[in-house]
């Protein structure tokens, strides 16, 4: 069975993900972090939801930002303690940056949520459909056939077509959105194909940091570029094929196992 993560994994290098698999037999915290820090963000965001349904079309943009504000810092501080309790190595300057950017976003929802009372003449409990869809969070996707397993991010409801949505905190392209990141939302909307027997025809991809949701089509391409990349994963993963290794001065500078890799 093929884990979505070791697909995104290997679309970021593949050398990282054989010495994950083969290599590093301790515990990797680092994805356990990467998980619990995404769930803290979409508990912020319901939050924000909750916010949203006291605002009156009347009240100022100040007002509207302090009311969706509510309860959001006691919140993020005290679990981030909880995962700092976890041992997974939560670093300070992470709370900050995702304090500070739950805010910035804030900020921008406030304006749009004015501009949109003022547009429509309605208070905001009557329009948060715009801004909150009906929408199923951290939804486990499993085909057996397939042999695919994974947790996608959002899965919106409109309409009663079904519309997966993955979150990113990572900075986008200028254009688009990045390969690795369009393979994932493709091994979600095949598994949603088959957990609802619907048809999936686009789906999307949050970047957090710029507050842009960028739409993607499931086309033929894209869908055959990921069961080529299944493949590959499997060659990785039970065959123990050794990729070769590709240097990238970003990536490797940042990864944790350049020590290992550079010595293979």
């Amino acid at each position: 069975m093929i884990n979505i993560s070791s697909i995104k994994t290997h679309m970021y290098c593949p050398m990282k993900l054989y010495i994950q698999t083969h290599v590093d037999m301790n515990e990797n915290t680092d994805y356990q972090l990467a998980v619990e820090l995404k769930k803290l963000k979409i508990d912020v965001k319901d939050l924000i939801q909750k916010n949203m349904r006291k605002i009156k079309k009347d009240m100022k943009v100040c007002e509207i930002e302090r009311i969706l504000s509510d309860n959001i810092d006691s919140y993020i501080k005290n679990t981030a303690d909880a995962i700092i309790s976890m041992d997974l190595g939560l670093e300070t300057s992470q709370i900050n940056q995702l304090i500070d950017d739950t805010y910035f976003n804030i900020k921008i929802t406030a304006l749009k949520i004015k501009q949109s009372m003022t547009i429509l003449d309605k208070n905001a409990f009557e329009i948060i459909d715009m801004f909150f869809p009906n929408c199923m969070y951290s939804y486990l996707l499993k085909d057996s056939q397939l042999e695919l397993i994974g947790m996608c991010d959002k899965i919106e409801i409109i309409d009663g077509k079904y519309y997966p949505v993955t979150i990113k905190s990572s900075k986008p392209p200028v254009r688009g959105v990045w390969d690795q990141d369009a393979i994932e939302l493709a091994a979600y909307a095949i598994l949603l194909e088959e957990e609802f027997e619907t048809e999936v025809f686009v789906g999307f991809i949050d970047y957090e940091k710029i507050e842009d949701r960028r739409p993607v089509v499931m086309d033929v391409n894209l869908r055959k570029g990921l069961f080529d990349v299944m493949r590959e994963v499997k060659e990785i993963t039970e065959n123990k094929k050794l990729p070769n290794i590709k240097k990238n001065i970003r990536k490797c500078e940042n990864c944790e196992y350049k020590n290992i890799c550079f010595e293979e």
